[in-house]
């Protein structure tokens, strides 16, 4: 636990559940599958590649207090995943990714007239790909 963030992880059922300080009260900010190597992600979006589904992918970057490679998706009510493989833990929690934020749907810090949500995932290397 950090004082702006709590990680749970159960491991039957495996799931992770973490909350961060901060972001709208009473809405989500998006979901996640957390894949054993980055080789599984790396083939999980080849596969929705395929399907042209519209992805934003990242590799090596730190939020969440982890460094992870990932990709983002929308389903089909719009709410945003985020499949990773967790590389290493981080001491970073945090940074705006402005094409994540774009992704997200979500306004950057100029725009925004409340203080935004955090976002996770400072830009090493983010594009945003489809089919």
């Amino acid at each position: 636990m950090r004082h702006d963030y709590a990680k749970f992880e159960l491991t039957d059922p495996p799931v992770i559940f973490s909350l961060n300080v901060g972001g709208k009260p009473g809405t989500l900010s998006h979901l996640g599958i957390r894949y054993p190597t980055t080789g599984d992600v790396a083939s999980e979006m080849v596969r929705v590649k395929h399907s042209e589904v519209p992805l934003l992918q990242q590799e090596g970057v730190t939020c969440c207090y982890a460094k992870a490679d990932k990709f983002w998706v929308r389903d089909d009510d719009g709410i945003p995943w985020e499949m990773y493989a967790l590389r290493e833990d981080a001491d970073a929690e945090t940074a705006a990714d402005p094409e994540l934020r774009a992704f997200l749907g979500q306004k950057d810090d100029a725009q925004a007239s409340a203080a935004p949500a955090p976002v996770c995932c400072a830009p090493s290397g983010g594009r945003a790909a489809e089919g």
